[in-house]
């Protein structure tokens, strides 16, 4: 099992979250038999299923290696999935966590699909998209900007 954690500064904002079943986790994703890394972003779902081989149940993704043609699979842990807190700010924080069995992910690109809430207010704000790393808007209810800046990650063994 491996977990995503994430960092962020958060300015009068809370609860920042992966929102839905299609939000898109994008990895980059490393075989752990010959260790062939994906040259293209790729995306789980927890909407997304596909069955394993001979049977045995099914995985978020499964996918064949192009190099070493090793069957490789990786779940999304659906009660693993947790929001960035305000208390959590400037602070690692496994947001998520992967089953995975053969591959290995080495690269997180947050994109669309975030989405959080006012820390005072409780306004919420959906669509966040942290491609650039730095987010901001402005609350309406409590006169004040609100900011997700200096997002980054890494993965740790759980």
């Amino acid at each position: 099992r491996i977990g995503l954690q994430l960092r962020a500064t958060l300015e009068n904002i809370t609860r920042l979250r992966a929102e839905g079943e299609d939000f898109r986790w994008y990895l980059k994703l490393k075989c752990g038999n010959c260790g062939e890394v994906s040259e293209k972003w790729q995306y789980l779902r927890l909407m997304d299923s596909a069955p394993l081989k001979g049977g045995r149940g099914s995985a978020t993704m499964v996918q064949k290696c192009k190099l070493c043609s090793r069957e490789n699979s990786i779940d999304i842990l659906r009660q693993t999935i947790k929001p960035y807190n305000a208390e959590d700010s400037e602070k690692f924080k496994t947001i998520v966590e992967f089953e995975c069995r053969g591959l290995e992910p080495v690269d997180f690109q947050p994109q669309a699909g975030f989405a959080a809430e006012g820390a005072e207010s409780g306004t919420p704000f959906n669509d966040i998209n942290l491609l650039e790393k730095d987010w901001n808007d402005y609350d309406e209810k409590t006169k004040e900007s609100v900011g997700i800046y200096e997002v980054t990650h890494k993965f740790v063994k759980c």
